[in-house]
């Protein structure tokens, strides 16, 4: 309850149009939800199949379908793009360089340049090139810097990586995708394309980030074209922890679906480091380290769109992120992890708590003028207390002990017991307010289920 509670407020709060999220854990998507609404007239609830761009997180579709390649023998990684991709030839560096290779584009360690030679990625209308466009243009664009030395973000590397799928298989990177890799996987919501006729009914409109007069800007809908491997996707968050579903069990039975356990285990694999060591990569994936956890997984962000899918293969555990705006996703994600961890590995010491109805306690109090208000919910037999707002909910989190009789105490870090959260009721028993050192809060509101 501590996620859906808070991620129900940064909706809120943040004036996110549209907010849809999923966790998995090992073989079951355990919790989905949705919030806000998707459409341009505000009336359609988002839920967690509500569509979105997904942007680069397409780009793991791409390098999966290039991998499934490679196990086939078909392309070698350090093989020069031009191999595969005549046209593909950049004006070259004056240093000596390393050719550019199918790794270096995977690993965005390749140099290229970040963009195609076109303004997309601003408005309006976000004008992105065709494969002709790109064709006819990337003889006149120059590597940044020598290949495999230094880590550029690159969507034409991985649309490269894209176009070398289309050259070698003899279809498009979109078709080849969907009955090698997203058929099998039985992805139904996910295609590399934008599924007009859901527009504004399962596919959310995309807004603008918020101006100073708390409004946004309605975004109309673009078309990727030629940039499409590294960007074109759209998909739900329940597709994408089916997604992350596979994954984990691909690496747990060894068992080749769609790909080979190994393969999918290299691309999870560091395969470049940045000489500054704060960006490590692999093979399509990103790569992260945080405390003793390793994260794998993409980020995607679109005019409108923003998503993350977020995995930690060693607890099986993955988060899912999409939203209109132009808030980031993978902020959120961090946090429900910690969330999470904190949850797993909290009781409360000493004698057990008293077994009591949480649930007429559990609600929204009021705050002010401190906070905008207060969140209490059943925590491992008691409540937790969330002030909102937050930043940092797992950090915010204060937890209390029932003890009978409408009271309940607050417990310290160390386990030990503090100050006391009286709650009073009306003449029917319900509960109406809580008293904390002298000071009452009203209750204002119950957590309900939104579709």
């Amino acid at each position: 309850m501590a996620v859906d509670v808070w991620l129900d407020s940064v909706q809120a709060f943040d004036r996110i149009p549209s907010l849809s999220a999923a966790i998995v854990q090992g073989d079951r998507i355990v919790w989905s939800r949705g919030y806000g609404t998707l459409d341009a007239a505000r009336s359609i609830p988002s839920g967690p199949d509500t569509v979105y761009s997904i942007c680069s997180i397409s780009k793991l579709f791409t390098s999966i379908s290039l991998m499934q390649l490679w196990e086939k023998g078909l392309v070698k990684l350090d093989e020069p793009i031009t191999t595969y991709l005549p046209w593909a030839k950049l004006k070259p560096v004056e240093e000596d360089s390393l050719p550019i290779t199918l790794r270096s584009a995977l690993t965005h360690s390749a140099g290229l340049p970040r963009e195609s030679d076109f303004p997309y990625w601003t408005g309006p209308g976000n004008p992105f090139p065709t494969h002709e466009q790109i064709v006819s243009r990337i003889g006149d664009q120059q590597p940044l810097w020598e290949a495999s030395r230094r880590y550029q973000y690159s969507n034409l590397g991985l649309t490269l990586v894209g176009e070398t799928v289309a050259a070698v298989s003899g279809v498009s990177f979109g078709d080849y995708s969907q009955s090698h890799v997203l058929e099998p996987l039985g992805l139904k919501d996910t295609h590399p394309f934008m599924p007009m006729p859901l527009y504004g009914k399962r596919l959310a409109v995309g807004w603008g980030a918020i101006k100073r007069d708390g409004t946004r800007d309605l975004l109309k809908p673009f078309d990727t074209r030629g940039i499409g491997p590294a960007a074109g996707y759209t998909s739900t968050v329940e597709d994408l922890g089916r997604f992350a579903i596979w994954q984990f069990r691909l690496l747990r039975s060894g068992q080749p679906e769609v790909l080979k356990a190994s393969t999918l285990a290299e691309m999870q694999r560091v395969q470049f480091t940045d000489p500054d060591w704060k960006v490590t990569r692999g093979l399509g994936f990103q790569i992260r380290r945080k405390g003793d956890s390793t994260y794998v997984g993409h980020s995607g962000d679109c005019p409108g769109y923003h998503t993350a899918l977020v995995m930690r293969p060693a607890t099986e555990t993955a988060v899912v992120g999409m939203l209109t705006g132009a808030e980031q996703p993978s902020v959120y994600a961090d946090a429900i992890f910690e969330l999470l961890d904190k949850r797993k590995a909290f009781s409360f010491k000493g004698a057990p708590p008293v077994n009591v109805d949480l649930a007429a306690y559990t609600g929204r109090y009021g705050g002010q003028p401190w906070t905008s208000d207060v969140a209490l919910m059943p925590w491992a037999g008691g409540l937790a207390m969330l002030s909102l707002p937050s930043t940092d909910p797992a950090g915010s989190l204060s937890f209390w002990k029932p003890k009978g009789n409408d009271i309940f105490r607050r417990v310290r870090d160390d386990g030990s017991e503090a100050d006391d959260l009286r709650f009073e009721r009306d003449a029917a028993g319900k509960v109406v307010r809580y008293i904390q050192f002298s000071n009452p809060r009203e209750k204002i509101g119950t957590f309900g289920a939104r579709p």
